[in-house]
């Protein structure tokens, strides 16, 4: 007869978070690819975050490094995913990450795309085929190019849509910035260096050799192992945290779960799941701090969030659509925000008191990322109210 089922407080799901995401000083990381692959990806939507959020959990966070992670050694694949969201994961594991969630997003935005071009542009499939086919040896070509210099090859990339016509904010918009999108959801091609600094998002484009490995990945058997990175990294979760996470519907979120071999432990909002060579208690790490980046791994890696976030400072820290802003973190806890100012330094206001050693220690956090980011500047793409105030001061 099995014993109590294990039970998994607050407290140590807080101390299992300070250590497997590297935010405890002792646990920190040397290369952004490791720091990718404890996190199973690093949020990408906002390229800075990518950069912010390896950088808190490296012990010497190197910008041109990072780059040529990147751009010029692949050991980092920039794709589209988890809940049809950017994020960067080490190369090796993109196969899986393309198996398990891009492949079904691959395949609705490309249906989704004939739709717009038959009705935007009255493109047929043929049409449709013949122009991609001529994008893709234009790219076979050059190597690298951006979407204006495809377009000059591809002269059909420049016709435009008009999209949400009769509203506000009605546009027009090049057929190619959907045609890039479908062809990187496929793996077929990849996002290259950005024309400017690493919080651009006008990306170039090169060929990418993800969609012939990602064939030898059944959907089914990618899933099962997506989920046990993200049980090892994230875990004890939930059923609704990994479905949430990743985007899949409740069936394929339990499939995954149970293939896995996850056992059930108590938590103190409902049943979580843990891999089951990782039953053993995790202790505490050394107290610690840290600022973390507006969409940051960490804080959006669970669905259900009170073990780390008082549900009342929800309304400063989050936008209208759930995006998080620049946070600040002690002991696995977010107690507050912060900003870039205009002028460099970086601002931050707790809204719980951590304590005169927790502050003192934020205080240098502050002046170390001011001065690690110099005369660059970060404005986070979702603004939250809280960051909004600081930005200025308060």
């Amino acid at each position: 007869m099995s014993g109590p089922r294990r039970r998994v407080s607050a407290a140590e799901r807080r101390a299992r978070l300070g250590v497997r995401h590297l935010l405890a000083p002792s646990a920190r990381a040397e290369r952004m690819e490791d720091v990718a692959t404890a996190l199973v990806g690093l949020h990408a939507t906002d390229p800075s975050t990518v950069f912010l959020a390896a950088a808190a959990r490296s012990i010497a966070p190197d910008i041109s490094a990072m780059e040529r992670a990147l751009y010029e050694e692949r050991r980092l694949e920039r794709m589209l995913c988890m809940r049809r969201t950017m994020f960067v994961v080490p190369a090796g594991f993109a196969p899986v990450v393309e198996a398990s969630t891009s492949r079904s997003i691959a395949a609705r935005e490309r249906a989704a795309c004939a739709v717009y071009l038959r009705d935007g542009v009255g493109w047929s499939p043929r049409r449709y085929a013949a122009v991609e086919a001529d994008l893709l040896a234009a790219l076979a070509i050059r190597g690298e190019a951006s979407a204006a210099q495809l377009a000059a090859d591809v002269p059909a990339l420049r016709e435009q849509v008009t999209v949400s016509p009769g509203k506000p904010y009605e546009a027009r918009q090049a057929v190619s910035s959907r045609i890039l999108r479908v062809l990187a959801a496929e793996g077929r091609i990849r996002r290259a260096r950005p024309s400017s600094g690493f919080n651009s998002n006008r990306f170039r484009w090169s060929l990418s050799p993800l969609a012939e490995a990602a064939e030898t990945w059944e959907t089914r058997e990618a899933q099962a192992e997506l989920a046990r990175r993200y049980l090892a990294a994230f875990g004890p979760v939930t059923v609704e945290d990994l479905k949430w996470w990743t985007g899949w519907n409740l069936t394929d979120t339990r499939t995954a779960i149970a293939a896995t071999g996850a056992e059930e432990v108590d938590l103190d909002d409902g049943t979580g799941h843990l891999l089951p060579d990782d039953l053993e208690p995790v202790a505490a790490p050394e107290p610690w701090v840290a600022l973390l980046p507006g969409l940051d791994p960490t804080a959006m890696g669970w669905r259900h969030r009170d073990f780390y976030l008082d549900p009342a400072h929800i309304p400063e820290l989050y936008d209208r659509n759930g995006n998080i802003g620049p946070t600040v973190w002690a002991d696995g806890r977010i107690i507050g925000a912060w900003s870039q100012h205009p002028a460099g330094h970086i601002n931050w206001h707790p809204l719980t008191d951590p304590g005169p050693d927790a502050r003192s220690a934020v205080d240098a956090q502050a002046q170390a990322l001011a001065a690690w980011l110099g005369d660059l500047r970060i404005t986070p793409h979702y603004r939250t109210p809280l960051e909004r105030q600081l930005t200025h001061g308060m």
